[in-house]
């Protein structure tokens, strides 16, 4: 069989943008569900071991320790009146006919729970982490339904913020669609109908403020586009925006909504072209404390499915909000501006106050288009569709904030990625889970290090800084760019970096704004590396293929035969680089190492002498196995 053919059957050739490192990772602190849990909602507090998940009829109250981890088992079942009147309306899908729990959270001491409870949403507490009992105590709360969605299918959000509850309700059916404070102790408030067109919400964060009634809830979401054309997709992104001192109008005008309520365009794509992502999925902000400042990622997807992850400055998008024209409003905007937080102590003239809302009322949507940092999405590997992500902000060696993303895939990997000012590197991908699925949700621990990834089958702790799989070089750890580790020159170790590391007086050194080792100065003693080579007998009449094991994905990979300059491109296959007999290149007698070359330094990763026994296969054994002493065999010689 033609060496070239033979090849072709099993390699693969990696293309494209892809993560730096590749690890397959099974933690002692992983839980399997039972039976699938389809749809899950996770609460998780910063500093805890505990993570909460929400499933079918269920709550999980899940403690993780190294050893791995204890589980407790709420209960939540709907009741039985919700469930026959569920069946009997048809539900979009009859399983759905059940108590999905979809919201999980803390607002000061009173832990909040609701479900669909069959079409019939309700609320719970949640006592000394094992009981459930109806919601009751000093603040108010609305209706269940504002807060939880009727079906799993129906996209909810939920933010607490300062004793109070933010829902979002995506828009389904003779639903509407909604933005509400639904709990605590100030007026529950809603957005007019009017404002929301069809709505699916995505997301939403509290940006915070140094004043403190200047301080804001962001909602995400795409809603119906109602000018779109023929050849135009039916959605567009948006941002809406709310200030948490919020108290509602008069009883003339917006008694019981927002006035100030504002919304805008979200454009993700390549500048002005067609090639836009209008339907935002998920959004996640990093903001430090009580500065306006950070950044929004918003994932996106188009018609087709394709998701991207487009960047905003949080400082734009309140720039925007504050300065913009009111679509449709063409008066000048004199005095304070409707939609603008104002404390309490700020007298506004009655006259003014009243104008204000009624232009809040009829023009709630800004004429400025929130465009992303550098235009375009970011620059990621697009052969897996991404399903959900949380980020991280690291403070670096050099005493800069680094955006650290963790993107969960439709194949259940997760990514993670470092986005600096000038690019996005991957720096490594994760597979976690035995049984390949979506990843559903994830929760991130920055006080303790630990993210938790969760599919339909099962829950995983991964640590943030994972340090010790970069390698035991400077070079190996430098290149690995990861925020959270650093080289330690002293112990010559690469080690997480400990907070409140004084840069002055430490040892610890990192290069994270570009792929650059020198700082480690081990160019002579790298370009002398050799292994010792794997001894393999060979048989005359059999065609051998040599593997290589890559471990970084970022170096090229030649190889070489008895310490010539000549070089020997190779194939990929899974994650070796393959080198097979060619015209050129016959793989007889000899030494030939895989060499890799990264950053401008060149590694002997492999070596293998090839010795002839001077023997033949008998004809019938050549047919079967004599074209090729396959790569699973001789992987053999690598363990």
């Amino acid at each position: 069989m033609n060496s070239f053919l033979l090849l072709s059957i099993f390699a693969t050739v990696i293309a494209g943008k892809s993560p730096r490192l590749k690890f397959v990772v099974h933690e002692r602190s992983r839980f399997h569900f039972r039976t699938p849990e389809n749809y899950l909602s996770m609460f998780h507090q910063d500093g805890s071991d505990t993570l909460y998940v929400g499933g079918r009829a269920k709550i999980y109250v899940l403690n993780f320790t190294d050893r791995g981890v204890r589980d407790l088992q709420i209960p939540a079942a709907s009741d039985q009146t919700a469930i026959d009147t569920c069946k009997a309306k048809a539900a979009p899908l009859e399983l759905e006919c059940d108590n999905f729990i979809t919201v999980l959270q803390k607002v000061n001491d009173t832990f909040i729970v609701c479900g669909t409870n069959a079409g019939s949403p309700r609320c719970w507490m949640l006592v000394n982490d094992t009981v459930l009992t109806d919601v009751q105590g000093n603040g108010q709360i609305g209706s269940a339904s504002d807060i939880s969605p009727a079906y799993p299918s129906q996209k909810s959000i939920s933010l607490p913020t300062d004793g109070s509850l933010y829902s979002a309700m995506s828009s389904v059916g003779g639903h509407a669609g909604s933005i509400r404070r639904t709990f605590g102790p100030q007026k529950l408030l809603k957005s007019e109908n009017v404002w929301l067109l069809n709505p699916q919400f995505a997301g939403a964060a509290v940006i915070p403020s140094a004043e403190k009634y200047k301080e804001e809830v962001y909602v995400f979401f795409s809603e119906f586009n109602k000018t779109a054309k023929v050849d135009e997709e039916p959605f567009r992104a948006r941002i809406g925006r709310v200030c948490t001192g919020d108290e509602g109008g008069i009883r003339s005008l917006l008694p019981e909504s927002w006035t100030t309520f504002l919304k805008a365009r979200v454009m993700c794509g390549a500048g002005n072209t067609q090639q836009q992502y209008n339907n935002m999925k998920q959004a996640v902000v990093l903001t430090a404390q009580d500065k306006r400042a950070g950044v929004l990622y918003g994932l996106f997807s188009n018609a087709w499915g394709r998701t991207v992850i487009c960047a905003y400055s949080i400082e734009d998008i309140d720039q925007a909000f504050s300065n913009s024209k009111l679509k449709g409003y063409s008066s000048p905007l004199t005095g304070n501006r409707p939609g603008m937080c104002v404390s309490k102590s700020h007298s506004i003239p009655e006259n003014q106050y009243i104008k204000n809302l009624g232009v809040i009322r009829y023009n709630p949507e800004i004429e400025d288009v929130i465009r992303p940092v550098g235009v375009a999405p970011l620059d990621l590997p697009t052969d897996d569709q991404i399903t959900h992500t949380v980020a991280d902000i690291v403070l670096a060696v050099n005493e800069e904030h680094y955006s650290v993303l963790y993107l969960g895939t439709e194949q259940g990997k997760v990514l993670k990625a470092l986005h600096t000012s000038d690019e996005v590197f991957i720096i490594s991908q994760y597979s976690l889970f035995h049984n390949e699925g979506p990843v559903l949700n994830m929760a991130i621990d920055s006080q303790k290090g630990h993210l938790y990834v969760g599919t339909a089958m099962e829950v995983q702790r991964l640590q943030l800084a994972d340090c010790g799989r970069y390698g035991d070089t400077c070079r190996e750890c430098i290149l690995s760019r990861d925020p959270y580790c650093g080289w330690d020159k002293a112990r010559r170790k690469c080690i997480v970096t400990p907070p409140g590391y004084n840069a002055t007086t430490g040892t610890i050194i990192q290069n994270l704004d570009q792929s650059n080792s020198s700082i480690c100065g081990e160019a002579a003693a790298l370009k002398q590396r050799r292994t010792s080579p794997k001894e393999v007998l060979v048989q005359s009449n059999t065609t051998v293929f040599l593997p290589c094991p890559v471990h970084s994905f970022h170096a090229t990979y030649r190889w070489e035969k008895d310490n010539c300059n000549k070089n020997y491109p190779c194939l990929f296959s899974g994650d070796f680089c393959v080198l097979g007999p060619v015209v050129s290149t016959p793989l007889r007698e000899g030494v030939f190492r895989c060499m890799a070359t990264e950053d401008g330094f060149k590694v002997e990763v492999i070596s293998f002498r090839l010795v002839n026994d001077g023997r033949l296969l008998s004809a019938s054994l050549g047919s079967t196995v004599g074209p090729s002493l396959l790569l699973a065999v001789a992987t053999l010689w690598l363990h």
